[in-house]
């Protein structure tokens, strides 16, 4: 087992980006996480970069169910993220590191969902993000919004190597379905 989280990084993305090439699988909404979804609450998703798992469907889902959509706006490596509020069709602007975001006076949202990418899991529901710690910051700054990973099966690994500021996840849903503990 790797325990070095940029190796593992490197070895998880190089693992994700051959799956994406040669799978045409997609995330879709599995009904333990529709049921989650009540009209009014804001589901905070993200536009996939490269192979990332694509939260599409999840999102429509959300919106089916009358929830409010937000995404992710980053500034910089050392900046918080910000949810803001989004339609789907929405024009989004470019951002750093490859991401399409909402232009910044979009309104900010507090988000009782947030589904995250990430580049590797457990099935303790650790996640390895991309190492700027957005996520976890995120997750700290809204402790009772469910956290819902979005990856590839073959992003999980045995075990990953948690410090303490890293934050687990509720529930992580990929092509295969959800993994969850129910209570959370």
């Amino acid at each position: 087992m790797i325990i070095d989280k940029p190796a593992l990084r490197a070895k998880l993305r190089a693992d994700r980006d051959r799956f994406a090439a040669e799978s045409s699988a997609a995330i879709l909404a599995p009904e333990a996480f529709v049921e989650r979804l009540k009209p009014g609450l804001t589901v905070a998703t993200y536009c996939p970069v490269g192979s990332e798992a694509d939260p599409t469907q999840l999102a429509a889902a959300a919106a089916e169910q009358g929830c409010r959509l937000a995404l992710p706006h980053v500034v910089d490596r050392a900046a918080p993220i910000r949810f803001l509020a989004w339609e789907i069709g929405e024009p989004l602007v470019p951002g750093p590191f490859g991401l399409r975001q909402p232009d910044s006076s979009r309104e900010e949202v507090a988000p009782d969902v947030i589904l995250t990418p990430l580049v590797g899991f457990d099935g303790r529901l650790n996640r390895l993000g991309q190492g700027a710690g957005h996520y976890d910051r995120a997750f700290a700054r809204f402790e009772s919004a469910w956290r819902v990973g979005v990856a590839w099966s073959v992003q999980e690994v045995p075990a990953i190597p948690a410090d303490i500021w890293d934050v687990p996840l509720h529930a992580i849903i990929t092509e295969e379905g959800m993994l969850w503990h129910a209570g959370k």
